[in-house]
Order: C-alpha cells, then sequence, then structure tokens
C-alpha cells in the first residue's frame, strides 16, 4: 500500500510535476514573439475600426429616427 503524502509531500511532488511540464514546454522564439505580436496589434486595429465604422453609421441612421 503506497504511503499517504503529508501537506509537504504533496506540495514538493506538485512542484516537481510543474518543472517538469515547463521543460517539455516549446518556448517561442523573438521571431515568432515579434511576428504575433505584430498579427495581434493589426488584428485589433482592424476590428476597432470596422466595429468603429458600424457604430457610426447605425448612430447616423437612429439619431435623425429619435430627433
Amino acid at each position: 500500500m503506497a504511503k499517504e503524502l503529508g501537506f509537504f509531500g504533496k506540495t514538493a511532488k506538485f512542484f516537481k510535476s510543474v518543472k517538469s511540464e515547463l521543460k517539455k514546454v516549446n518556448w517561442p522564439n523573438k521571431e515568432e514573439i515579434t511576428s504575433n505580436t505584430l498579427v495581434v496589434i493589426v488584428t485589433v486595429i482592424a476590428l476597432i475600426s470596422f466595429i468603429g465604422l458600424i457604430d457610426l453609421a447605425l448612430a447616423n441612421i437612429i439619431t435623425p429616427l429619435i430627433s
């Protein structure tokens, strides 16, 4: 029968597992981070522009109806 671990034993086992899993992570290099950041910035700008245009169009359509 397996010996039951106490609080500190479970905590140590958890951190050993975390360390083991972090060694398996495929960390991105600088070029990948830069290109992914650029994609995110361009996407956010595009979405802001699209939502802003839709908001402006709807405001111009609805404002005369309620005035």
